[in-house]
């Protein structure tokens, strides 16, 4: 007897911890009793009843990826490519979970299959490629609200690859490269003016400055010019002064020396004898010069007569 008593309390030490749980951080348990949902455990310890109570479903309450294969879509210029999506999604409602749906990512995944072929339908190729932002903001609408009764919602889908067909890329990199020539055949163009541009502006600018320099050089040339002059007119005149002055200071001082006619009749004639220096073509003798002279011829003649 004391041995079926220590079993049977053994026994029943294990199975009062083998009914004890704990339940992890970021996780639920879904409890059944008796077939029927009962409860749904939160993080924490817990103990359930033995043989009564069940875990139905230990659901993760994490942000879950799930990345899609490929699939087929039609544009609506009847252009057929693959697609492959990511969908970012979280458990909110662990009951709705277990029991809205049979197969939750397989649902999921058919859903977000049909969903993309919704929206690319209504899209041409070109809008395709550069509409990724508004297929995913759309799909991500659509399938939160499509996964809601199940207890998921749906935080991001994003497109991962698009791939069109194989003649179909290549055209698409044939007209891409055609668009890098004539890019660069347009900034070729345009630098290859800007450089005429900037050569003409500089022959100008030089052909200004030339001509500044000359217009400079011609000014300062006739202001020089004209300073000779200036200086050469104010020589001849102060020379003329001086001679003047002489000339006054030489009559003046045979005046003062009282001076007769004869002196003053040898002065002029040696007047004379400067003004007919042989450079003048035409001279003009006053009167009183001719009397003079044929006087000085008279007394010349005088020793010639022998008598």
């Amino acid at each position: 007897m004391p041995y079926v008593i220590i079993i049977l309390v053994l026994l029943l030490v294990v199975i009062v911890i083998a009914n004890i749980k704990i339940v992890p951080q970021a996780h639920a348990y879904v409890m059944e009793r008796l077939g029927a949902y009962h409860v749904t455990w939160e993080t924490g310890l817990h103990v359930k009843i033995p043989f009564l109570d069940k875990i139905a479903k230990k659901v993760s309450l994490k942000e879950q990826v799930i990345d899609f294969p490929p699939q087929p879509v039609i544009t609506k210029d009847n252009v057929t490519m693959r697609i492959d999506t990511v969908v970012f999604f979280q458990i909110t409602d662990p009951k709705l979970y277990a029991y809205g749906v049979e197969n939750p990512l397989m649902a999921i995944e058919n859903l977000t299959a049909t969903t993309l072929r919704n929206i690319i339908g209504d899209l041409e190729l070109d809008q395709t490629l550069t509409s990724r932002e508004t297929i995913n903001a759309k799909m991500r609408e659509s399938l939160d609200i499509a996964t809601d009764p199940w207890g998921i919602k749906v935080n991001r889908v994003e497109l991962k690859n698009i791939m069109p067909p194989a003649a179909i890329q290549d055209a698409m990199e044939k007209q891409m490269k055609a668009e890098r020539e004539r890019r660069e055949s347009i900034l070729r163009a345009e630098g290859e003016k800007k450089s005429t541009i900037l050569v003409a502006e500089g022959k100008k600018e030089s052909a200004i400055l030339d001509a500044e320099a000359e217009k400079q050089a011609a000014i300062l040339h006739a202001e020089a010019e004209k300073e000779k002059r200036i200086r050469e007119a104010e020589g001849q005149a102060e020379a003329i002064l001086k001679v003047q002055k002489a000339n006054a200071d030489g009559i003046r001082m045979i005046k003062e020396a009282g001076a007769d006619q004869a002196v003053l009749t040898i002065k002029s004639l040696e007047a004379l004898k400067t003004v007919a220096d042989g450079k003048a073509t035409k001279i003009i003798i006053p009167s009183e010069i001719q009397g003079l002279a044929g006087l000085v011829s008279s007394i010349t003649e005088i020793p010639k007569d022998p008598k």
